[in-house]
């Protein structure tokens, strides 16, 4: 396996894309997209576009539809929810379609929709995803970050360093045959400073300090979690995602 992480969609190749590519937004769209699915939201569906959201949504039932937005770190005026994760409840999103858009998470997503295998990643989620792609050992592996406007995160690096660290960990992968570019090494020397304090580091990040001036700790908490949910998002569909709990067809559809 090849893996490249790369900070933003921005800095992505345009003339080709990996066998797998693994989107993150630890702040807080991928938190956010597996806590809804553990929470059994029956899919989400990303826009990076509001419109596009309101047209889409509105031809379902109001009663099997959460619309959530957020800019700027807040919620978008007239949607359901923002995109804190601590609001993804049983009770709140059970057996629902999640209409999604935020700053950057979404936009990443449609950048790489059109690989063969699409999945989300975050600290919460990091040892389901390794494990699913040691399972399936994809040839061409992306990790993308979603940074914030186009510029590089601490957060998302060091997620995606997380995954690449336990994966070579756990597989026996020496990171020299592993690493398909510089970013890697970078992500996990980040990682491995950190790696036991997450929360500081969240944190220090620039985009921690925006959710914190806007009165968001308990995110901050929430998202520096590691290894607490055993979810892997998988796209079924260009934006759309769903659970690998999903049925056994379901999963033979859009694993092949």
């Amino acid at each position: 396996m090849e893996l490249f992480i790369y900070h933003t969609p921005e800095a992505t190749p345009t003339d080709k894309l990996p066998d797998c590519a693994i989107v993150v937004d630890v702040l807080r769209a991928t938190t956010t997209i597996a806590t809804a699915l553990d929470a059994g939201a029956d899919s989400i569906q990303a826009f990076s576009d509001v419109d596009a959201l309101i047209q889409v949504s509105n031809q379902w039932p109001a009663d099997k539809r959460i619309r959530i937005g957020e800019r700027g770190g807040q919620k978008v005026e007239g949607f359901d929810l923002g995109n804190s994760p601590l609001s993804f409840t049983p009770e709140v999103v059970a057996g629902k379609r999640v209409f999604m858009t935020t700053t950057n998470g979404t936009r990443a997503l449609e950048r790489v929709q059109s690989a063969q295998t699409v999945l989300t990643a975050a600290l919460v989620n990091r040892k389901a995803i390794v494990e699913y792609l040691m399972t399936k050992m994809p040839n061409i592996v992306w990790i993308v970050g979603s940074g914030w406007e186009g510029s590089y995160s601490l957060e998302d690096t060091v997620c995606a360093g997380a995954v690449a660290d336990e994966f070579s960990h756990e597989g026996g992968y020496p990171i020299e045959n592993l690493a398909a570019n510089d970013e890697v090494h970078g992500a996990i020397a980040l990682y491995q400073q950190w790696k036991a304090q997450l929360f500081q580091l969240l944190n220090c990040a620039s985009h921690g300090q925006r959710l914190l001036k806007l009165g968001l700790y308990d995110d901050l908490k929430y998202c520096a979690q590691l290894d607490t949910l055993e979810i892997v998002p998988i796209q079924r569909e260009p934006s759309i995602l769903v659970s690998s709990k999903a049925k056994t067809d379901d999963l033979h559809y859009w694993t092949e």
